[in-house]
């Protein structure tokens, strides 16, 4: 009994408990609520630059071969794009079969259209094309003070590749980059014990914020979203396990304490250094891990994209607006590329779902106004499904590319081992 309430996984969930009800009962607390589980975030976002510099140089540097590199690049970004894909698909196959948005009454959710302001100009202002260019940093120091993944992620291949051309001269400093990278982890099992405290304060905030009274309009809609996030899980994520020989279930079961988390803040953002870490002893190689998840938070949200194709289609059924094929092919067109910029934006759901609608130009953009209220309560499904998926795409890279450690694996999943692995 006492190893199951020290366990990690159990505080977080009672602490998610305490934060609903808290929420439900003491709505004035939201705001020092919000302020708690920011400042978790926030110390978890602090490592995720450096945790990702140091495990991307170590892992080139000590593979060597560019050529490699480049592959697992090249595959992992194939992957990417399939399974996204196939995630809006299905979003949409859904939302037309279960039909959310027929009689949603527009005047029971109350919509705000001045708070869309925002959304709007920053789908105005979005350029695809200098996202790309965006990549490739003018200052690193700069990039690093913003924690941009991308940029961040560019610089380590190129200073991977630069230090292992240097040989054996470049050992020492190696050596240094393992110790300094040992270290940053050390602080991540320190601030990851406050994770209740942070799980606490994300659903307290949430609750007391939106209140459950807001769900109702939208239930059907909230329960179409969940419904697809569990189907893509169980279903198509199942089936790549199967093909690739892993189990999904032993999977889910290591990185419960990364769900939970997730579950608690609503950000993926909050399990990426745990979760680079549980990838590495779970039995994928760090150059692996180092490419894969990260590159993963921008572009293979598959989460995210299952969400923008449903609210796409479940708005057009609310004003009436029969979609054409050709209209819906559109809209998978569209999300192809507008869902991969989903990510390090402020608000980017809905920037990006503003995007796709004037891009359509059918549904009328205040029309997402209708969803402002009830978005937050669908975030955890999205961050949850996209951190298995990020999670599920390195091991399959690292699979394909001989770098998995089966032996690893086996003590991951194995009963009497796991625990020990997991924590330590």
């Amino acid at each position: 009994m006492k190893r199951v309430i020290t366990h990690l996984t159990f505080q977080v969930l009672v602490a998610i408990v305490i934060g609903v009800l808290v929420g439900l009962n003491f709505s004035g607390f939201a705001p020092t609520a919000k302020l708690i589980s920011q400042t978790f975030i926030n110390m978890i976002s602090m490592l995720i630059a450096p945790i990702i510099f140091f495990t991307i140089v170590l892992g080139i540097a000590q593979m060597g071969d560019m050529k490699k590199v480049g592959r697992v690049g090249g595959k992992a970004l194939l992957y990417f794009e399939i399974i996204t894909t196939l995630a809006i698909v299905i979003g949409l196959l859904v939302a037309n079969i279960f039909q959310p948005g027929k009689g949603v009454d527009i005047r029971s959710t109350h919509p705000d259209i001045s708070k869309i302001q925002p959304f709007q100009e920053g789908a105005s202002e979005m350029n695809w094309l200098e996202f790309v260019a965006h990549i490739v940093p003018k200052n690193i120091f700069d990039s690093f003070a913003k924690g941009d993944i991308l940029q961040i992620l560019f610089f380590a291949v190129l200073f991977g590749f630069a230090l292992s051309r240097m040989g054996s001269t470049g050992t020492s400093l190696i050596n240094t980059f393992e110790k300094l990278s040992q270290v940053i982890f050390n602080i991540m099992k320190m601030i990851m014990k406050l994770a209740p405290f942070g799980a606490f304060g994300g659903m307290a905030y949430t609750i007391g914020t939106y209140g459950i009274e807001t769900l109702y309009p939208l239930g059907k809609l909230m329960v179409s979203v969940y419904m697809t996030m569990i189907l893509f899980i169980f279903g198509v994520l199942n089936v790549i396990a199967y093909m690739f020989k892993f189990s999904l279930w032993k999977y889910l079961k290591f990185i419960r304490q990364e769900i939970v988390i997730v579950l608690g803040t609503s950000s993926s953002e909050s399990a990426l250094p745990s979760m680079m870490q549980k990838m590495e002893k779970f039995g994928c190689s760090k150059p692996v891990v180092g490419l894969v998840i990260p590159t993963g938070y921008s572009f293979n949200l598959d989460g995210t994209s299952i969400y923008l194709s449903m609210a796409v289609i479940f708005l057009s059924q609310v004003f009436n607006i029969n979609l054409t094929l050709s209209q819906q092919l559109t809209i998978i067109g569209v999300l192809m590329i507008t869902s991969k910029g989903a990510a390090g934006v402020t608000g980017s759901g809905f920037i990006v779902l503003a995007s796709t609608l004037t891009a359509l130009k059918v549904i009328p953009i205040e029309s997402i106004a209708i969803l402002l209220g009830v978005d937050r309560f669908m975030s955890e499904a999205r961050a949850i499904t996209n951190l298995i998926g990020n999670g599920v795409a390195a091991i399959v890279i690292a699979k394909s590319e001989r770098e998995f450690d089966q032996e690893a694996y086996k003590r991951a999943t194995d009963p009497r081992t796991a625990d020990l692995v997991s924590e330590g």
